[in-house]
Formats: structure tokens, sequence, C-alpha cells
């Protein structure tokens, strides 16, 4: 779905969009639904890390768009691609979820409860928009990426994580109606408050701020510099947030992946996503630093070092 198709739904222009959010174009998953999605990330994963599914024993799944309500889309997708050897769990934290469930599946191997992890983040935002809503319907996309986590010998891998939240600004994006709080009745208009709702120019201004606070850490806790740091792959939620992070870190743009022109706000497929195109594209060396960082509704933020 291009800006120009956009521009026939509301009262918008490619100018518009891009001046302000640097998006192009988002991908909308017609005929799919989001374990569809997973399965297709899961399986390249698994074939680029040569591992077989039996090997798989835990399955986690970041998403806040799950096929059903019940069970997880962690089970389904369990279902869909016979992982009989794994547990599996959703993890609900919007575009800040595939940081926590890569910190949950290395936490797991690191304790030595497990062996070896599949993580995903898949959102099909297209059924969580509201195309009526010009600010906010231009950012989102639908997407799917995966990783597998492994216990291997030597310094590569997951150096640390950092997560934190904040739930007193959990209204400036959230979603009012649907839930046990708010069930929809028989009279509900759809008026969008079933949707995402969101308030940009503040949740701006903390995104910066706590995902800039987060990279630091990360890199400080490891006895680093911003130097050290080969690139950094963030969520891919306005070009104006992560350029206002790259200059509060004082680390170059080069050193920085983008991809949201292409696909816009994936929410939790966002990293992955990206982390899988700057690893195809060569952007990443053995041996590179490489720091993971989002932000998301809830407010929950968080930032992943790795040795790659």
């Amino acid at each position: 779905m291009t800006n120009a198709d956009l521009e026939k739904i509301v009262d918008t222009s490619d100018e518009w969009i891009a001046s302000r959010t640097g998006i192009r174009e988002r991908r909308v998953a017609n005929g799919m639904v989001t374990s569809d999605m997973a399965v297709i990330a899961a399986t390249s994963a698994l074939e680029m890390a040569d591992t077989d599914r039996d090997e798989i024993e835990m399955l986690i799944l970041a998403t806040v768009t799950p096929d059903y309500r019940l069970p997880s889309a962690a089970c389904v997708v369990q279902e869909k691609m016979e992982l009989n050897n794994a547990g599996a769990f959703d993890v609900v934290a919007a575009c800040t979820g595939f940081i926590n469930a890569l910190s949950i599946a290395s936490s797991f191997i690191e304790n030595g409860n497990i062996k070896k992890a599949l993580v995903i983040g898949v959102e099909k935002l297209s059924t969580f928009t509201n195309y009526k809503d010009r600010n906010t319907c231009v950012l989102f996309g639908d997407g799917a990426g995966a990783v597998v986590v492994s216990a291997e010998e030597g310094d590569r891998g997951i150096i640390n994580s950092f997560i934190k939240s904040d739930g007193r600004y959990r209204k400036l994006l959230w979603s009012e109606v649907g839930g046990a709080a708010n069930p929809y009745s028989e009279s509900f208009d759809f008026n969008g408050n079933d949707k995402i709702m969101m308030n940009g120019s503040d949740i701006f201004k903390i995104a910066v701020k706590e995902m800039s606070n987060a990279t630091l850490k990360v890199i400080e806790d490891a006895g680093l510099t911003v130097d050290d740091i080969a690139i950094v792959v963030p969520h891919q939620a306005n070009i104006r947030i992560i350029e206002a992070l790259a200059k509060r870190i004082k680390i170059s743009m080069d050193k920085v992946f983008l991809n949201i022109a292409k696909y816009g706000n994936t929410s939790a497929a966002s990293v992955p996503l990206a982390l899988d195109e700057a690893n195809r594209e060569g952007r990443i060396k053995d041996g590179d630093y490489v720091v993971m960082v989002a932000f998301g509704g809830g407010l929950i933020w968080g930032a992943t070092l790795v040795k790659w």
C-alpha cells in the first residue's frame, strides 16, 4: 500500500507522509493471518540457522494481533509448523515485543533450561488500524521476522538486554475497546476506539529519550562505547525519531539501519525484519557489535546488545 493509495482513502499526500515519517509504502497481508506470516518468517530463520524443527525447545511469539483471543498465536504457529518439542507462548509488548521475547529466550538458555529457541515478531496491523484516521493509518503495516537463539561456546551472541516500562503513559498509545475492561456490546458503533489510538507528539518526546537511554545503557554495561558499535537496528516507527536517537547518542546515521520507507511501522515485526535485511545485505559482519532498540505501547522500551 503506497502513499498514493492512501491519498485515495484519507486527506493526505505522499509529500506530507514522507516528510514527516520517512514512509513511502507499507505491506498489507491480504488473504493471510498473523500465524501465516509467522510461519514463513520462522521457516526462513530455521533454514538460515540450519536447525531442525525438533531441536526447538521454546517458541516465543511477540504480537498484539494474534489470530484469536484464545489460544495464543504461538500455539497456532506450533501446530502449523509441527514444533512438537517446544513450549509456546505469546509476549504482548507492542513494538518492543521482539526485544522482550529475545531477552526471555536468552535468559532460559543462560539458565541452562533449554538449548534452542525460536523467537518471532509478527503483526497484522491492517486489522487494527483505523483507515479513517489520517494521523495513524499512514504509519502501520503488516510483517514478520524471526530468529533462532541457541546455546553456543565462545563470546558471541546476546551480551545483555535492558527493558523498562511506565504504565502511567499507557493511554498515549492504546486501544480502548475490545478487552475485558470495555468489551464490545450490541450497540457498539465502531467509531475507531477499538483501533490503534496514539498521541504522536508526546510519544515522540518519550521515545527519543528512552530509546537513547536504553541504547547507551546496554553499551555502557558491557564496558563498551558508542564507537564500538558497528550498527544500530532501531524500531522503524518514524524517521524523525530515528534521526533524533542517532543525534542524542552521537552515532552517524551511516551506522543506523533503515527500511522504514518500504514497510512503515510493523510493531513487533519491525526489529527482526530490519535485522534480517541488514544481515542479508552484508551490513553485519562476524564480530560486529549490534544494538537493537525499540519503543512501544505500554509504554515499554528496551534494547539488546549482540556480538554477531
